[in-house]
């Protein structure tokens, strides 16, 4: 049997996704139980460019669609590093301020790991 991995996050990256409605909320977390048993939910899927171990979890709501954004390749934990709603500026692109926004988070907690 597999170990259970423990979720991480950074400050920043919780505070946001508090403030997802409280269905999305509970459809991320379910997938996320699943990321730590060592499985994969249909909803994630590779986050392109930024290496690999890096993931989003696409979660489509009345009120929009939301993504948080996880590794796990760093450490023991799986790391959450970034959460937003998406915002249709560049279609299904994620857009760049937040992959530069998940850079320097990814940066940073390298250094700190």
């Amino acid at each position: 049997m597999a170990r259970t991995r423990p979720i991480s996050w950074i400050k920043a990256a919780r505070k946001q996704f508090e403030r997802f409605p409280e269905t999305v909320q509970d459809h991320a977390l379910s997938a996320l139980s699943v990321i730590a048993e060592g499985g994969k939910p249909d909803i994630a899927k590779p986050l392109r460019g930024l290496g690999t171990g890096i993931l989003e979890l696409v979660l489509n709501d009345r009120s929009g669609t939301y993504r948080v954004i996880y590794a796990v390749q760093l450490g023991a934990d799986v790391w959450i590093v970034h959460a937003f709603q998406k915002k249709s500026k560049s279609g299904i692109k994620t857009p760049q301020e937040d992959i530069d926004l998940i850079r320097e988070r990814l940066k940073r907690l390298k250094e700190i790991l």
